[in-house]
């Protein structure tokens, strides 16, 4: 069993700005995780955007806090605190804070070196 606290140093040492828009940390990535890409914390301010981008693997968004306009390959949606969206691998989204609040997002990813089914037993 691994615990991590955000304010590990083993998180706060991985903090970044991600795309552009978002201040973000690692909260388990590769140094520990076998199946997974990483599960990520990020703080996106008022107004701020992650800007569109496309990555490797398959990716979710969750919103803990907050509001935004969220892009995935042309289409738009309104999220809000509670709301969880699939990202496919490839795809191009961004997220734009919309509200007068920062946006607090859980970002979980896959490892993109995993098939699908590499994990069937």
């Amino acid at each position: 069993m691994i615990v991590r606290h955000i304010n590990d140093e083993e998180v706060t040492e991985t903090r970044y700005i991600a795309h552009g828009g978002a201040l973000a940390e690692m909260v388990l990535d590769g140094r520990v995780l076998k199946e997974l890409g990483f599960f990520a914390i990020a703080i996106l301010p008022p107004g701020n955007e992650i800007e569109p981008h496309r990555d490797v693997m398959e990716e979710i968004y969750f919103i803990l806090e907050g509001k935004g306009e969220m892009r995935v390959d042309g289409e738009r949606r309104e999220v809000e605190s509670g709301c969880a969206i699939w990202i496919p691998t490839g795809s191009l989204h961004g997220l734009v804070n919309t509200g007068t609040q920062p946006c607090v997002i859980i970002v979980v990813a896959s490892r993109p070196d995993l098939k699908p089914g590499d994990m069937m037993m």
